[in-house]
């Protein structure tokens, strides 16, 4: 029988969104040289426990050294929870509700060029984040289409990592995603240089005249900082938007359920998150020798936990490979679990649940076009469309 992975192109490495299981939760690959656990518990414990499993894979990976400093993702407390204070308040539940009316009004801006057919990423999914977090921040919602080839390059990625027989088209990935990384670090260097000049009523100007322990963060710290709020501020909802948009299509009688009764649009959210979780996988290294799943894996290290495949633990999830709106309860890791949960979540939820109603009572007959299939981001490590063409009528 034929997958929708299978059917929609997904990448041949993510096995789980075709039914198939791996043989232990936790497994060695000789060939990359990294450890992958893929059961709920093993990487609920992994992601829980900061201090064995540091996120400071920069020690490791040369590749990813070099962005350590004021990169969230990559910090150990207690570096990680003094800066992660500095925007906890730009996410908190009042703040985050208040941006409803003007989320609502650029999805209506958006909606407003949609005639008879659409492509959801460029025409929704992709501008309606991307507007919301840059206004965040206080950079120009117009130079998105920036934004976009940048973080498009960072994310091309197409093979497994290799820790032990790293490939010329590997390095050539890694130098290409530097390169797009180091246009945005500079981008965002001069607007950095312009609020320590003057400062104003925006989150960059809020990191720029932060203080740790006394002290103002460095312009490393802003930049990478400020990088780090830009793209997972957009990039988790544009793949969130389309992938649900895609599960209801496939599934049209739970689609019909949701456009009827639309206290189900959370929900919907919620197991496309864990059908097709947007990052597959996240990274740690060991800081010493751990027991998990049964392994004991050595100090120093990578280890990768998948959290799409954690989504589709049998252990955890009745039927994981069926796609239900009604699964409750659904405590999906698609935000990810412990310390380094999402902390753009509730905004991306409500950006999610704003624009898909928006988009219903808009355009009742939306339907995946069948002239013109989907098409996926091509990394392993991402479960998203890339292109979504849908018909309106």
């Amino acid at each position: 029988m034929t997958s929708l992975a299978d059917t929609w192109g997904l990448h041949d490495a993510q096995f789980w969104l075709r039914g198939e299981r791996p043989e232990r939760p936790v497994e060695y690959d000789a060939t990359t040289g990294v450890w992958n656990v893929y059961g709920y518990a093993e990487t609920v414990e992994l992601l829980s426990d900061h201090a064995t499993f540091s996120s400071d894979t920069g020690r490791l990976i040369p590749e990813a050294a070099g962005f350590t400093e004021g990169n969230l993702p990559q910090l150990d407390p207690p570096e990680h929870q003094k800066l992660r204070k500095l925007v906890s308040h730009a996410f908190t539940p009042k703040v985050v509700a208040d941006l409803e009316p003007r989320i609502a009004e650029v999805t209506a801006e958006l909606l407003d060029g949609i005639t008879d057919r659409t492509e959801l990423v460029d025409d929704l999914a992709y501008p309606l984040p991307v507007i919301v977090i840059a206004e965040l921040l206080g950079v120009p919602t117009d130079d998105r289409h920036l934004f976009k080839r940048w973080v498009d390059a960072m994310f091309a990625q197409t093979q497994k990592f290799s820790l032990v027989d790293p490939s010329e088209e590997q390095a050539r990935q890694f130098e290409d995603a530097l390169e797009q990384v180091g246009h945005l670090t500079a981008y965002l260097g001069e607007h950095v240089a312009e609020r320590r000049r003057a400062p104003r009523e925006d989150l960059l100007s809020k990191l720029v005249t932060a203080e740790v322990d006394g002290e103002r963060l460095t312009q490393a710290e802003v930049v990478n900082f400020a990088m780090v709020l830009l793209i997972a501020g957009h990039i988790t909802t544009t793949m969130l938007l389309g992938n649900t948009v895609l599960c209801l299509d496939a599934h049209p009688e739970q689609g019909a359920e949701v456009r009827a009764d639309r206290s189900l649009v959370p929900a919907a959210i919620e197991e496309s998150l864990r059908f097709l979780s947007p990052f597959a996988a996240a990274s740690r290294a060991t800081t010493r020798e751990a027991v998990l799943g049964g392994q004991v894996i050595p100090a120093d290290q990578v280890v990768l936990p998948w959290l799409a495949a954690a989504n589709r633990d049998p252990a955890q999830f009745a039927d994981p490979d069926t796609f239900d709106v009604h699964r409750h309860p659904n405590p999906q890791l698609g935000f990810g679990r412990g310390i380094h949960f999402c902390v753009g979540a509730p905004l991306a939820r409500l950006e999610g649940r704003v624009a898909l109603n928006m988009l219903f009572d808009r355009f009742p007959a939306l339907r995946c076009d069948p002239d013109d299939r989907p098409e996926f981001l091509g990394s392993p490590n991402l479960t998203g469309v890339r292109r979504l063409p849908l018909l309106t009528r």
